[in-house]
């Protein structure tokens, strides 16, 4: 199963996914110059970013958002890193965050589990309920794919709505246990569901939800840029597994500032994932 494949890769290079979340200012200085539009320097970046980390990262996370905003020439870089990654045997989470009634949520599980846009997880939006998550369960069955619902995210809004009261506990935690029960029936020979969660880098958030649902895989955005640090990150782990911890800025822009930044950009990247691993790691120790 996908998660099994996940859990061996967060157990043999540690719990970093990185967002390949290129803009035009974590590119190193005239990069986009040499290229004729954007998409294809972004693609030339991504490409030269994952070989660099294949060997230390557990996964990768492509924000749809990045590529939908420089049009076709975007989506074709948003595709062809994708294959590229999984090309390599990496895994690639498709952040798209896609979430609607039954009949166009097929669609969109087509679209993103197969074809063009094929990931290994995709990102998705619980809140229209089970018929609108079945179409992706489908897909998840035949144990080669693998999706994060969104439970309780990082950015400041989020308790407007997610910690709103209800029936003596948060409704993030409401949405956590229907995602498990979603995703109790594909639990890997690891112990883990295919189907996890997406939870922002809340110490207290990811403490109550760990606890309340220990096989629950976590993808877990904020560390770096963001602001959380490792010990925000570590009540996600249990016994260094079982959860995959998001930072893209924080990498992909390691280079600036430097002297030699822009020729060795890739190198900065691949030493800030170590960086980021150890900081993690001290934290579980």
């Amino acid at each position: 199963m996908i998660i099994d494949r996940l859990w061996e890769r967060v157990e043999k290079q540690g719990p970093v996914c990185l967002g390949l979340d290129p803009t035009p200012e974590l590119l190193p200085e005239g990069f986009s110059h040499r290229y004729q539009n954007m998409a294809q320097a972004y693609w030339a970046f991504n490409k030269a970013i994952v070989q660099a980390t294949l060997d230390v990262v557990a996964c990768y996370k492509l924000q749809i958002a990045h590529y939908e905003a420089l049009g076709l020439a975007g989506l074709a870089c948003y595709r062809d890193t994708l294959r590229h990654i999984r090309a390599n045997k990496g895994i690639a989470i498709g952040d798209v965050k896609r979430g609607d009634i039954g009949s166009t949520a097929a669609h969109y599980a087509q679209a993103h589990f197969q074809g063009d846009f094929e990931a290994d997880f995709l990102t998705l939006n619980p809140m229209l309920g089970s018929d609108a998550v079945a179409p992706f369960l489908h897909y998840v069955q035949s144990g080669e794919k693998g999706a994060f619902f969104l439970v309780r995210s990082s950015n400041p809004g989020a308790q407007e709505f997610q910690e709103l009261p209800c029936s003596g506990k948060p409704l993030y935690m409401h949405v956590a246990g229907r995602v498990w029960a979603w995703g109790e029936r594909f639990v890997g020979r690891c112990g883990y569901s295919a189907v996890g969660a997406v939870l922002g880098a809340n110490p207290h958030v990811l403490t109550t939800v760990r606890k309340a649902f220990p096989q629950m895989f976590l993808l877990v955005p904020g560390y770096g840029a963001q602001g959380a640090g490792a010990q925000d990150v570590a009540p996600a782990l249990q016994n260094r597994n079982g959860a995959v911890i998001v930072a893209a800025r924080s990498i992909l822009g390691a280079h600036k500032g430097k002297p030699d930044g822009a020729k060795n950009f890739a190198d900065y990247a691949h030493q800030a994932v170590l960086t980021m691993r150890t900081e993690i790691q001290k934290c579980l120790s």
